[in-house]
């Protein structure tokens, strides 16, 4: 399958609006292509998007891209994307890329073996330092945190909010949270907000987590912990982000980022919880390293209209 595992990318420089809004028009072209099992067209409309960035490019994009060229048998055009991901973006899923059906086509190739070698040295550089019993224990945490609220959307689409199958999946959910915020809670306290080079990416993502599903009183007993972790490279500046929008709505103000959506019982789908200057809202998701409020509410099968937003923002307040 394509690869949905957090990359590091690339830092675009100096490219105008105008090319990086063909980029991500090519990329959406060539996810659909994808989709519909065009690959090969797909693969083109990656090589595309690059182009109109002058040859520069999200190291995920690439790696998608590598999947296409080799759906599609074009081995040496697939192998050019993956050696830049593997080595130049310092891919380091080797639990992923070893079993990755789009990729099948390469296993056969010598240049398979050398990419996963480095994939596999990537990894061990960067998990030398690891404190491997407590990244496997955080590990476990958030496929617990994640599989539960994973489930609730199928629970919601299926029986719908108001259903003894949603309260009843959401008890369990509380239980959950409670016992992992005790765990992550005395880890914190006992020894600060731990970076990727000492839990691991996952781990590192299983603090802010089980802190985001807490209380108002943990999160305002953290936000400063993580903003201090953000300085110091130990947390990241788009979670962070969503903890503060949590604060912000519990001390009943509005929120910055847009990142907390609200669902009816008696209505379908979600709407955005009241924010501040909402026209400007995508220049404080680059901040912080958010992609668009568009990018963002697709997740949720959403549409932003800032100005319908807008218009229904006091109705949402007075909610």
């Amino acid at each position: 399958m394509k690869n949905s595992i957090l990359l590091i990318i690339t830092i675009m420089v100096s490219v105008s609006v105008t090319a990086q809004d063909q980029y991500k028009a090519l990329i959406h072209q060539a996810d659909s292509l994808y989709d519909v099992n065009q690959f090969r067209k797909s693969a083109g409309k990656f090589s595309a998007a690059f182009i109109s960035l002058g040859g520069k490019g999200y190291y995920s994009d690439r790696y998608n891209a590598a999947c296409s060229w080799a759906l599609a048998n074009e081995s040496d055009s697939a192998f050019v994307q993956l050696f830049k991901v593997v080595k130049k973006g310092n891919y380091l899923d080797y639990d992923h890329i070893i079993v990755d059906e789009d990729l099948k086509s390469l296993y056969t190739d010598e240049r398979w073996s050398e990419v996963v070698a480095i994939v596999k040295a990537n990894k061990e550089e960067a998990e030398k330092n690891l404190d491997k019993p407590l990244a496997a224990a955080l590990d476990s945490i958030y496929e617990e945190d994640q599989s539960y609220r994973m489930k609730s959307r199928d629970v919601t689409e299926k029986y719908g909010r108001d259903s003894e199958e949603y309260r009843s999946l959401w008890d369990t959910i509380r239980l959950k949270d409670s016992t992992n915020l005790i765990f992550v809670s005395n880890l914190i306290d006992d020894q600060g907000w731990l970076g990727a080079d000492v839990v691991g990416e996952r781990g590192n993502s299983t603090l802010f987590y089980v802190i985001q599903h807490s209380n108002t009183e943990t999160w305002e007993k953290y936000l400063p912990v993580m903003q201090d972790a953000v300085k110091k490279g130990n947390a990241s500046g788009a979670q962070l982000a969503l903890l503060v929008d949590r604060a912000a709505l519990a001390r009943g103000e509005r929120q910055t980022y847009g990142s907390q959506l609200i669902g009816y019982p008696d209505k379908p789908g979600y709407v955005v919880q009241p924010m501040i200057d909402p026209d400007n809202v995508d220049k404080r998701h680059a901040e912080v390293g958010l992609g668009t409020m568009q990018e963002y509410l697709d997740y949720w099968g959403m549409t932003w209209d800032v100005e319908e937003y807008k218009k229904n923002l006091p109705e949402l307040d007075k909610q």
